[in-house]
């Protein structure tokens, strides 16, 4: 039986292209009344289809057609409903950030790989660590910390030498950010319901940003973050090609 597709695509004119090619092949459905929605595009695109979509319940099958495809199965044009049929279902939660400015505002996002906290002037921040309320680290001198899903830890997290966790693993990523005290700490494995809240000492003179999926809060005072159970991203990978196999064959790449 052919399936209700909603076809989504980035800007990209390679992507765009992919779209109008497939919609003439497969038909097109707004995201609301699909059984599927394909996203065209890198990861970038694709965290956004995730939370675009995200109050439908509806799964997304990823096709690359952008730089960077870690959420992406390969692009195809002439076997889509059989490989839409074959495809395997991973369920990612997000985190949810709470943070309060220093005017006192309080805003809240969703991040499917991080929440990342950076120095946003020339000195380093400095950051206080509390984890389920109670103090673990007085005072982080760095030039950043981030917490990370195991969906998003090959991710901003890898690059700043935090560890690839497993699908599976009810744990996160807390990664400190070109650490200067203390020096030789790189960050640790939390629990899935931890709540780490960070923070910032002295913010007027060592200003901090946090960013969550691309959602940027400037001039922070503290913020909260933790794992969301109640909401549950459906993504749908080729067989064999999963974000457990990925996450595997990234450390032996």
């Amino acid at each position: 039986m052919t399936k209700r597709i909603a076809f989504l695509a980035s800007d990209a004119p390679v992507a765009q292209t992919a779209r109008a090619a497939l919609i003439g092949r497969y038909g097109d459905v707004a995201p609301r009344e699909a059984e599927i929605v394909v996203a065209l595009g890198g990861d970038g695109f694709m965290l956004r289809t995730l939370h675009g979509t995200q109050h439908l319940n509806t799964p997304v099958y990823g096709m690359n057609r952008g730089t960077i495809g870690f959420l992406m199965n390969e692009y195809s044009e002439s076997d889509l409903l059989d490989r839409l049929a074959e495809a395997e279902e991973e369920i990612i939660n997000p985190l949810t950030m709470r943070a309060r400015d220093q005017h006192g505002n309080t805003h809240e996002a969703l991040a499917i790989n991080e929440v990342s906290l950076l120095r946003a002037g020339p000195q380093a921040a400095r950051l206080k660590i509390t984890i389920d309320g109670r103090v673990r680290l007085a005072e982080l001198v760095c030039d950043g910390a981030l917490v990370a899903t195991p969906a998003g830890s090959t991710a901003y997290n890898y690059s700043a030498h935090g560890p690839i966790l497993p699908i599976g693993a009810d744990v996160l990523a807390l990664t400190a950010i070109a650490a200067f005290r203390p020096r030789r700490w790189r960050g640790a494995l939390l629990p899935k319901t931890a709540m780490v809240r960070f923070d910032v000492q002295d913010p007027e003179k060592r200003p901090v940003m946090a960013d969550a999926d691309s959602i940027s809060i400037t001039d922070i005072d503290w913020v909260e973050i933790r794992s969301d159970a109640s909401v549950a991203h459906r993504i749908l990978f080729d067989p064999g090609h999963g974000l457990e196999e990925r996450l595997i064959s990234e450390q032996f790449t």
